[in-house]
């Protein structure tokens, strides 16, 4: 699976969230979102309300996924 078309199917789960899919391999990805949707969640309500984005896709087009989530007042770069 392409990476942009991961990036499309999370920014269609999550408007107005900035979506960065990165693969070397497109079976193999990683994924940076910082999304106002992410406040006040802990970790693995991040992990599964993108995972609920993505749908049977994992764990068969998507092999492997890295996900760095944040909400925007936690990023410092």
């Amino acid at each position: 699976m392409d990476p942009s078309a991961i990036e499309q199917v999370i920014l269609q789960a999550m408007p107005g969230a900035d979506v960065r899919v990165d693969s070397d391999d497109n079976v193999h990805y990683v994924a940076r979102i910082v999304s106002d949707e992410f406040a006040g969640c802990s970790r693995i309500q991040r992990h599964r309300r993108v995972h609920e984005a993505l749908g049977p896709s994992l764990g068969r087009e998507i092999h492997a996924l890295s996900l760095d989530l944040k909400a925007p007042d936690e990023v410092t770069d």
